[in-house]
């Protein structure tokens, strides 16, 4: 072989070792950092405005609820990382946790990937933990069934409180 060859292998050899080093630092950046989870909040004009995210696409107006009904028409967080996030209610289920795919993503070590979901049963929304390590709690009370959720009832999932509005 010629000197040039053992030199280009001698290279190739290098930089293979060097991709399989940074790919391991990667991996372990993600596995000590977690998912980077993007925030809900945006910059406009110097103010801080939340962003709000809708589950399902409007097909015409939605029927208008008796005056005696009071209906919860939005999911906001009270108190937690994401305080002051709004997500609509539509007909579709909420998922709640720390996964990208969740409808609101928890940047909270207490919250499982996926932990809970909240969904339409006729004119009320019912609250459901998903198996969650730490659980969901309603009130005081570790949730251990699916539960009707009234508007106003705190919801804790790790360290953050949800609600329904109206």
């Amino acid at each position: 072989m010629s000197e040039l060859t053992i030199t280009l292998l001698r290279l190739g050899y290098l930089a293979a070792l060097w991709l399989f080093v940074l790919v391991a630092i990667g991996v372990l950046r993600r596995d000590i950092y977690g998912t980077r989870v993007s925030t809900r909040a945006t910059e406009h004009r110097g103010q801080r405005s939340r962003v709000t995210t809708s589950t399902a696409p409007s097909n015409g107006p939605e029927p208008r609820p008796r005056p005696s009904e009071a209906r919860a028409t939005r999911l906001v967080v009270t108190d937690g990382n994401l305080t002051g996030t709004t997500i609509p209610l539509g007909a579709s289920a909420i998922l709640i946790g720390r996964a990208a795919a969740c409808t609101l993503v928890l940047d909270d070590d207490y919250a499982s990937s996926r932990h809970a979901r909240i969904f339409p049963q006729g004119d009320q929304w019912v609250v459901e933990d998903l198996g969650s390590t730490n659980g969901t709690f309603v009130g005081s009370e570790r949730l251990v069934e699916p539960l009707v959720l009234a508007v106003g009832t705190p919801v804790r999932i790790g360290q953050s409180v949800l609600e329904l509005q109206r």
